[in-house]
């Protein structure tokens, strides 16, 4: 790693120029986008679904970053293309007691996100990555970034976004792995 990556990667990662390929279970495929939908629910004033063709007219944006996966991998300098999740936010009127989301996935994964975490203008609902839509395996059609925490937390396969008052595990989180994902902490797992 060179001199100028050593403040950009997190202790005990390494970096690759490749993008690691990392789930448990299958891969979804989908082949009519029109049962897709985003929902979005819990402690909002009325639940809403955005269809695929309504999310892929939302404003989109380019983002740069690095990420982090708990298995010790970096990626550095990514481009990706999303929808940020302050436009997300503006379809929706939170309950005041809305501190937490859960992000829902297909085949029932999820993973939990302090509400600030969410909210930050570094997160953002992807849709490519370095010019490409996402491929099955990394998440198409949107994946979640959430780019200063373990990639764990930056769910693939998005399909619902739940606003709730007290922080709950999420699939990985109920199986060992750490509750927050902090990666310049090294909070990998949970072994309290």
């Amino acid at each position: 790693m060179s001199e100028a990556n050593t403040d950009r990667v997190p202790p005990g990662q390494t970096v690759t120029e490749g993008f690691p390929v990392l789930h448990y279970g299958s891969v979804p495929i989908y082949r009519d986008m029109d049962k897709w939908d985003l929902r979005l629910f819990g402690l909002v004033e009325e639940e809403i679904r955005i269809g695929y063709h309504e999310f892929m007219k939302l404003p989109r944006q380019e983002f740069r970053n690095d990420i982090h996966c708990v298995t010790t991998w970096s990626k550095l300098d990514n481009v990706w293309e999303g929808v940020a999740v302050r436009t997300i936010m503006e379809l929706v009127k939170l309950k005041p007691e809305a501190a937490y989301v859960m992000l829902h996935a297909e085949e029932g994964w999820t993973t939990n996100l302090p509400l600030e975490d969410f909210l930050k203008e570094t997160s953002f609902l992807a849709v490519k990555h370095n010019g490409e839509l996402l491929t099955p395996e990394h998440g198409y059609p949107v994946r979640m970034v959430v780019p200063h925490l373990y990639f764990w937390k930056s769910a693939k396969w998005v399909r619902g976004i739940e606003f709730l008052a007290a922080d709950k595990p999420g699939f990985w989180e109920r199986n060992g792995y750490h509750m927050y994902g902090d990666p310049w902490q090294e909070q990998r797992y949970d072994f309290d």
